[in-house]
């Protein structure tokens, strides 16, 4: 083991160890400790592979202490959204109705169902009271600092206070999507298609979620952009929400960039669109999809079927987004990076050229028109849902050299160079243990270049994998991103 990855370990250890909150004997012996090998075996499980000879990357370790325990008897369960904000604070967006019975043993009859049988507020049968000894749900809405302590958790149906209708807010019927913007607002969406509404208590009755959320860091509720309610799909929508915003369908992800208060969101999981907005009013700015074009074309992507329809066509330019969109993310310099999940690709754009989100139509992907830079397919041989490019962030050396792409069918996170789009490495692979992905659904990094991410199904849990060695991205790597490595 390098002196620099050792040093590393070291923290990690004293962290695992002064993170459970209580003195507990016996004391560790890291001597002892590390003549088990455990410190090596994390970092061969967790750390960047496949890296060429001819490229140089970031290296990574998982933190297994990380987050810090629950308080109040308190589980999580599928993540939706994950965001790291400037003040290393990581923020969680997850989804308590996605917890089955045995999860959430705790809870008790709360009402009774149709036929009569008391059940909890998920609606699961508490004939006799609790089922076990562990656990309640969580809060949506949580916030923990960089050694993982939980710092605030409020709102989702556990917490119905901080979202009442008659302030017109209405909560999502499932959680997607969190952004903590430079004035300190959090925003949230959903993609729920119809509410679910299974006899549950806290099942919604809205509809369709189509709402972008807007709240303080305290919960409390500013906006509603949207609303919910929508039909299907309607990508040149532009001011059917609450006081003449946009109208969403399933959105996907949210950003602000911080030099212009400028709202992207991806729109999503219905519709097949970016969404701009101003974001302190939420009023419609502009809207694009693949390449650029504008209107965009529900009926054509619609009629076209999943992905491997094209591929097995030899389309490889798909001139529409294919649901779900599922990301939007800004570099720097203002370059707008899309994931087109259900493409098997992510699209890049100038966000500062005019053009982008007029109307303008791109159908043969031309770079340079309609505010279309360039794109990379990802795993382009992913066969139909949930689709390779899930989730992105940069790293944050000053050119922000590498990119950072979750892919959910592959469960792995590829390194790439930001300027030239190469593959030079992965994190990750299928698994559920500790450095391992099932369902890998989002990614973000916070100012010392530390990784999270998040996971839905049946992952249900967030890691943090603790950077060392390099700061950025350099040399050359593979043009193809994804594939089996030899």
């Amino acid at each position: 083991m390098n002196l620099k990855l050792f040093a590393i370990c070291g923290v990690l250890l004293a962290v695992l160890v002064t993170q459970t909150g209580e003195a507990q004997a016996p004391k560790p012996d890291y001597k002892a400790l590390a003549a088990t090998g455990i410190l090596e075996r994390l970092a061969e499980r967790s750390g960047v592979y496949g890296v060429p000879p001819t490229a140089k990357v970031p290296g990574f370790i998982a933190d297994a202490g990380w987050p810090q325990k629950l308080p109040n008897n308190w589980i999580i369960g599928q993540v939706g959204g994950l965001y790291v904000a400037p003040d290393d604070h990581v923020w969680i967006y997850q989804r308590p109705r996605t917890l089955t019975s045995d999860e959430a043993a705790l809870t008790t009859a709360t009402h009774k169902s149709k036929d009569g049988k008391p059940v909890d507020a998920m609606g699961f049968l508490r004939p006799y009271g609790a089922l076990g000894d562990c656990c309640l749900p969580a809060p949506s809405v949580m916030e923990f600092d960089s050694n993982g302590k939980l710092l605030r958790a409020w709102g989702g149906p556990a917490d119905p206070d901080k979202c009442k209708a008659g302030e017109g807010c209405v909560w999502p019927a499932t959680e997607h999507g969190i952004f903590v913007d430079h004035n300190g607002f959090v925003y949230l969406g959903g993609n729920n298609p119809n509410g679910n509404p299974n006899g549950s208590a806290w099942a919604s009755t809205n509809g369709a979620d189509g709402m972008i959320l807007k709240f303080t860091k305290d919960g409390k509720f500013v906006m509603m952009i949207g609303g919910p309610g929508g039909k299907g799909p309607d990508s040149n929508n532009k001011d059917g929400g609450r006081n003449g915003t946009p109208l969403f369908y399933l959105p996907a992800d949210i950003t602000v960039d911080p030099a212009t208060n400028r709202m992207y969101v991806s729109d999503g999981y219905g519709n097949r669109r970016v969404v701009i907005a101003d974001a302190a009013t939420g009023k419609y700015i502009g809207h694009f999809g693949a390449y650029g074009n504008n209107p965009v074309d529900d009926k054509a992507s619609a009629a076209a079927g999943d992905w491997m329809a094209d591929f097995a066509k030899g389309n490889m330019k798909p001139a529409f987004f294919r649901n779900p969109v599922h990301c939007v993310k800004i570099s720097k310099e203002g370059l707008i990076y899309v994931c087109d999940r259900g493409n098997n690709r992510i699209q890049v754009f100038n966000g500062r050229d005019p053009i982008l989100g007029k109307e303008c139509l791109n159908p043969a992907g031309e770079a340079g028109k309609c505010g279309f830079v360039k794109e990379q397919s990802v795993a382009l041989k992913t066969n139909g849902l949930p689709g390779s490019a899930v989730s992105m962030n940069f790293s944050t050396d000053a050119k922000q050299s590498c990119l950072y792409v979750g892919d959910n069918s592959n469960m792995t996170m590829y390194v790439l160079k930001r300027d030239t789009l190469e593959e030079l490495g992965r994190l990750g692979r299928s698994g559920r243990e500790t450095g391992e992905f099932h369902w890998l659904h989002q990614v973000s990094i916070d100012s010392h270049g530390n990784l999270y991410t998040a996971e839905v199904d049946t992952g249900k849990r967030i890691q943090k994998f603790i950077r060392f060695g390099d700061e950025g991205c350099s040399g050359t790597g593979r043009k193809i991103v994804g594939g089996v490595l030899p």
